[in-house]
């Protein structure tokens, strides 16, 4: 078996993170001052975190690099660098993130797509293969949506640009659209989700969900729109409906559909975006979990059961998909196929996991 020496080196990175530097602690932090009418902060700020994924091109738009997707734009690290951007801004009157900010804002207007349905998309131009959801480019997600969404509000904010609020008055309608027909909502008995990653198991991952519902917030508050609220309760439901399925032992959350424990940095999103959602609904149950995934209320032995059942669980999602032998090449032949093939450990459709109708699009 060959394994190349950027896999080598990518697997070494992934150990001493995973194994050395796990910590239960993560430099991010809620902004109390997000969420109102007019209101420039975002729900989540640092100035600590780290962009190692990200490269600068020329123009001053970060892109991200992967081992198995290489270098490519994606509107939600691009949307979340510019809202950080926002936030030193606002907190250090620094003109130079003010700039960048607002370089993210031209990127997503110049990039938005109108589907032949009338919704505004950003789409994720590459082919992506995460666990068993193979998603062939173009494809959409509710978190690239959500982060494009709550940085155009706050660039239409700052900028009063009427085009951004009409690109932000077809944003929501993928929200509305099963996966099924080409949207990203998944309906449940009580409520819904929107996927981050459209035909992945259910209940999928909660951070890319719930940054949806944040943006689907900000984009009620913005322009009042009765249906965007009802999208908004209708994904508070299906939170709460699954949250006892992201639960672990009433300390800590799993990543995806219990794909592994998650790491500090994700379990720590998941739990300040609940005590967010908390905040501007008022749902107990919101604050009950965030109260349960509180690290500081760890003891040692639950901070040693955790770090070691996060080891076991992600090195045995890494041997059940046999990431160690996937390559750019192998992902992109899948993409490239019209029916399905099998690659190590399991069937992986060559296209998303459900049918999804092709739609004409055009810049917005």
């Amino acid at each position: 078996m060959h394994i190349s020496k950027e896999s080598l080196e990518y697997a070494l990175r992934a150990l001493r993170r995973e194994v050395l530097e796990f910590r239960f602690e993560y430099p991010l932090y809620l902004d109390a001052l997000a969420g109102p009418m007019g209101s420039l902060h975002y729900y989540l700020y640092s100035e600590q975190l780290e962009w190692s994924i990200l490269r600068m091109d020329p123009t001053g738009v970060p892109m991200a690099r992967t081992r198995l997707m290489g270098t490519f734009y994606k509107p939600a690290y691009l949307s979340w660098w510019g809202l950080v951007k926002l936030g030193h801004f606002l907190r250090h009157n620094d003109e130079s993130s003010r700039d960048a900010f607002l370089r993210q804002v031209n990127w997503l207007e110049s990039h938005a797509v109108m589907r032949s349905d009338g919704s505004v998309v950003w789409m994720n131009n590459y082919d992506c293969l995460h666990g068993d959801t193979l998603l062939r480019a173009p494809w959409i997600s509710a978190y690239d949506q959500g982060l494009a969404i709550s940085a155009l509000v706050r660039g239409y904010r700052l900028t009063k640009r009427p085009h951004l609020l009409e690109l932000l008055r077809g944003a929501s309608q993928i929200f509305s659209l099963p996966v099924c027909e080409g949207g990203v909502k998944v309906p449940l008995s009580d409520g819904c989700l929107y996927s981050e990653l459209p035909g992945e198991k259910v209940p999928g991952i909660q951070d890319g969900f719930m940054t949806a519902l944040l943006a689907l917030y900000d984009l009620f508050v913005e322009t009042g729109d009765p249906i965007v609220k009802t999208l908004f309760d209708e994904g508070v439901a299906g939170l709460k409906a699954m949250l006892p399925t992201w639960d672990y032992r009433e300390r800590w959350s799993w990543y995806g559909s219990r794909a592994y424990l998650c790491p500090p940095q994700y379990h720590c999103l998941n739990r300040l975006l609940l005590e967010t959602l908390n905040r501007l609904t008022g749902d107990i149950l919101l604050a009950a979990y965030a109260d349960k995934w509180n690290m500081e209320n760890l003891s040692g032995a639950a901070r040693a059961e955790i770090y070691l059942m996060f080891l076991f669980s992600k090195n045995l999602c890494r041997l059940r998909n046999r990431t160690w032998q996937l390559t750019p090449a192998k992902i992109q032949g899948l993409a490239s196929q019209q029916g399905s093939r099998k690659i190590p450990g399991r069937d992986v459709p060559a296209t998303n996991s459900v049918p999804v109708p092709q739609y004409s699009t055009r810049r917005a």
